[in-house]
């Protein structure tokens, strides 16, 4: 492992790489430290389709806990050090992880070879109707949506695209199981279109905490009429006129839901919720359930906003 300016400025000791775990994807290595190469992987979803492409060939280690904000979460010195001594960093990448855009940008530059998930996805963009106008280049239509990982398509091309940058970086040939996740992603992707074909199509469009659901409703039919934050982050605040707005379109679109979620808060949630007449759901955007991987993640998001939506008949 490489010992950088990074880690030498920061005066932290390497830590044993066996010491780190697998935030909620299946662990990782019991052997001595620097037996395997080693890739860091920024959030646990991502995370979780990166150890099953991967296997046990490679310690895939998760930097932010399990159902932490990506948005808001800060990195450790630890973090830092585990970034600067990796063999491959995966991000998200369009600024989500906004805590550790310093820290890759450092490694990078020390000569870590980082893989950018949304290189490999086709990009989606805040409409004009989610925007709401605001110059906010966080809220403004045509703002690139890093939210990539509700539509499994999307993570499908993610994992193939991935050992190609697991080879250059440890020599590894990951290609089997890349290919045998694609299947079960494109299997995945035919389940959730069963599970979501039962919301009658005068009750498809939603209400999301911030504009983490735009991936979900384009690949499944679904219009958005706007967020709780009305930003592709959490940090952003709601005004009391955009309350109003969100909730009379609510009404108008007969959504007897508003879907919150982590990050956004609870009292703007229930604030719109009670002026549109409607009930909140809440959605797990961040965090893999205790049991299930990334597959159980992205069926619990379709059930819950199927059911919520076939509420509204």
């Amino acid at each position: 492992m490489r010992r950088s300016r990074l880690t030498t400025v920061l005066l932290i000791p390497v830590v044993s790489l066996a010491a780190f775990a697998l935030a909620g994807c299946g662990g990782s290595s019991t052997g001595a430290s620097g037996e395997r190469p080693v890739i860091v992987v920024t959030t646990p979803v991502l995370g979780a389709v990166v150890h099953d492409v991967v296997g046990a060939v490679a310690d895939v280690q998760v930097l932010m806990p399990n159902g932490a904000d990506p948005h808001e979460w800060r990195p450790s010195a630890r973090d830092v050090a585990a970034l600067d001594h990796a063999d491959l960093i995966v991000e998200n990448g369009l600024g989500l992880e906004g805590g550790l855009v310093n820290a890759i940008q450092i490694a990078r530059d020390d000569g870590v070879p980082v893989f950018t998930a949304t290189d490999h996805v086709k990009i989606r963009h805040v409409g004009a109707q989610e925007g709401g106008g605001s110059s906010d280049p966080d809220r403004a239509a045509g703002a690139l949506d890093p939210h990539f990982w509700t539509d499994p398509l999307a993570m499908r091309g993610v994992a193939l695209a991935l050992p190609a940058s697991v080879q250059a970086a440890t020599g590894l040939d990951v290609q089997p199981g890349a290919r045998a996740q694609a299947t079960r992603l494109a299997r995945l992707d035919r389940e959730v279109t069963g599970i979501v074909k039962r919301v009658p199509a005068g009750h498809r469009d939603i209400v999301t905490g911030h504009e983490s659901l735009g991936y979900f409703a384009d690949r499944y039919g679904f219009g958005v009429i706007g967020a709780v934050t009305p930003s592709l982050t959490t940090g952003a605040e709601a005004s009391a006129s955009h309350v109003a707005d969100l909730a009379a379109a609510a009404r108008a679109h007969n959504t007897c839901v508003v879907f919150g979620e982590k990050g956004t808060p609870a009292a703007v949630t229930e604030a719109v919720a009670s002026e549109a007449g409607a009930r909140v759901v809440e959605l797990s955007t961040h965090a893999l359930p205790a049991v299930g991987g990334y597959d159980a993640f992205v069926t619990d998001i379709a059930d819950a906003i199927a059911a919520g939506l076939r509420s509204c008949r």
